[in-house]
């Protein structure tokens, strides 16, 4: 049976996350109880930790996204979406595609976010570019935002070390969003 207009939500993080908080895995139950898609990546940290919970759960309504589809981690055995990067793109970029693919498909975001990881930092600002809210779980904090576009992001940031500042603009930059910010 072919599930309708089903809710995609992407969930990521920080590689540096060892562990879930409460706040954290309630959320994750609650994207279970209303039987959302969740697209995932295979990255360790926040990626595997989100695994493992809805394994430990038995929760199927997930795909992993892999670049060139060769998943680091795919804890439950769940369907792996290949994203194809060419030979020469290495690094961050060759990952990087993997999220981009991942904001196209979601309808939200979830990040949980250290408040310094590139990658999560650069997933917020895609799906902002694309006017997908995002759920933004600032773990070191305990403080959730809610940023649905460019003007919340900006506040986000505001209150963001010099250096996280610094890659936020760099990082913007890419995406062409009409921000102004003090650094």
């Amino acid at each position: 049976m072919k599930r309708e207009n089903i809710v995609k939500i992407f969930i990521a993080g920080a590689k540096s996350i060892n562990s879930l908080d409460a706040f954290v895995q309630k959320k994750l139950m609650s994207i279970c109880q209303k039987n959302y898609d969740v697209v995932v990546g295979d990255c360790y940290g926040v990626d595997s930790l989100v695994q493992k919970f809805y394994a430990n759960v038995g929760y199927r309504n997930i795909e992993i996204f892999a670049s060139n589809g060769k998943a680091r981690n795919n804890v439950g055995n769940w369907t792996v979406h290949n994203v194809p990067v060419p030979a020469s793109v290495r690094g961050f970029q060759f990952y990087k595609q993997k999220d981009i693919a991942m904001a196209n498909t979601a309808d939200y975001g979830f990040m949980i976010w250290d408040g310094e990881s590139k990658g999560t930092l650069n997933n917020m600002i895609d799906l902002i570019s694309r006017n997908k809210p995002v759920m933004v779980y600032l773990i070191n904090q305990k403080k959730v935002l809610t940023v649905e576009n460019t003007e919340d992001l900006n506040e986000l940031f505001r209150n963001c070390n010099k250096e996280t500042k610094s890659l936020y603009l760099k990082l913007r930059g890419k995406e062409n969003l009409q921000i102004s910010m003090p650094v």
